[in-house]
């Protein structure tokens, strides 16, 4: 394996065609959407050339898959926190570390648990940057009178079907797999 390059991997979702980018180390990006502008920035904060390498995405491309057909619980694909600053990295790293498939933490609950001394509102900051969502579940932060916000895929109605596929909301009567 090459540790210089990026390898990518699409999976078709309900969501449109969510993207991950892995490098020797794990999966550094995640994205929502696939195509060639979206490859081409995350190889350049990478600071690494895209590679066809099927064998480093086989499995997160099937723990994708998984997960979005509501099989899966936990990833276990191991995690390149690169694209992170320190801050994002303890903030995320516990989220990742202590949030599980369908339960959700407000923001101030992740401020006060991740120990950084940043206020709520600094945490959908923190949310919002995040390079790896789904896997790093940025979607089970919510606030505490409501969902709060995403700035994944389609904003708040992909949240909403996050939750909904880890049973922490009901689903409605046109929701489907």
């Amino acid at each position: 394996m090459d540790s210089s390059t990026v390898a990518f991997a699409t999976v078709p979702t309900r969501l449109g065609d969510v993207l991950a980018a892995v490098t020797a180390d794990g999966v550094a990006a995640t994205h929502f959407r696939d195509g060639g502008r979206v490859r081409a920035r995350i190889s350049a904060r990478l600071g690494m050339p895209a590679a066809d390498d099927p064998a480093r995405t086989a499995a997160v491309r099937e723990e994708l898959a998984a997960y979005f057909r509501g099989e899966l619980k936990e990833f276990r694909a191991p995690v390149d926190w690169r694209l992170m600053s320190p801050l994002q990295r303890q903030v995320l790293g516990t989220l990742h570390a202590t949030v599980p498939y369908g339960e959700v933490v407000t923001y101030g609950e992740l401020a006060a648990r991740s120990g950084t001394g940043v206020p709520a509102r600094a945490i959908g900051s923190i949310m919002g940057g995040n390079a790896i969502p789904i896997i790093v579940p940025c979607h089970r932060v919510v606030a505490s009178n409501g969902l709060g916000g995403f700035s994944g895929g389609d904003g708040v109605e992909s949240k909403r079907w996050l939750l909904t596929l880890e049973g922490h909301l009901p689903p409605t009567l046109d929701w489907d797999l």
